[in-house]
């Protein structure tokens, strides 16, 4: 049989769910997460570390969390900001029913799990928070930053965690080649990851 991808829309395995906790700033979240999802028995290293730059997260406004898996990005943000709008995006059906049903056990009303053509044409997003699914191959991720990174609003900031070994410094130099209206620089490395952010001023 196939092996199921996190990228799959649909994933054709059972969902082994299973409980999850993981802490941002003190606060612990205990979430589901299952088979067929990006990182679908732990918190991931690499969301651990843009998660630990809590003190960054944007404090209201429209905030997109590009590629949301069972979605500990936006639950953290949600959770700790609740003036942010969260819209968590996947192309995995079954990452979307966790983040709803995860966001739901949080008693969270400010998380939207949606697919890209849920998210109106003209919305434009005052913060990206995102562990981008570098795995789908870098044509395909060329593909979806330039969709979305040219969506950052006026003063909007998207902070991205890359693996180092993954190809974190070749992406920021396209990311500085590709889109001259943004500003692109390292803002921390730990662990062998970097976080890329990008502005728009």
């Amino acid at each position: 049989m196939p092996q199921d991808h996190y990228f799959s829309a649909n994933p054709d395995s059972p969902a082994t769910v299973r409980e999850i906790s993981y802490k941002v700033a003190d606060r612990e979240f205990l979430v589901q997460a299952a088979s067929g999802t990006f990182s679908a028995s732990k918190l991931d290293p690499g969301t651990s570390i843009l998660l630990s730059k809590h003190d960054q997260f944007p404090d209201s406004g429209n905030v997109l969390d590009l590629g949301c898996g069972w979605g500990p990005i936006s639950l953290a943000i949600a959770s700790l900001q609740p003036q942010a709008t969260l819209w968590a995006l996947d192309v995995n059906e079954r990452s979307l029913g966790l983040t709803r049903v995860n966001a739901g056990r949080l008693g969270l009303t400010n998380v939207k799990a949606v697919t890209a053509d849920q998210i109106p044409p003209d919305m434009r997003f005052d913060a990206i928070w995102s562990n981008p699914p570098i795995r789908i191959g870098k044509a395909a991720l060329h593909k979806l930053l330039s969709t979305w990174l040219p969506r950052l609003e006026s003063g909007g900031r998207a902070m991205l965690v890359v693996q180092k070994q993954l190809g974190a410094d070749s992406l920021l130099t396209w990311i500085q080649n590709e889109f001259p209206e943004l500003t692109a620089s390292r803002f921390s490395t730990d662990k062998g990851f970097r976080i890329l952010e990008v502005t728009r001023d």
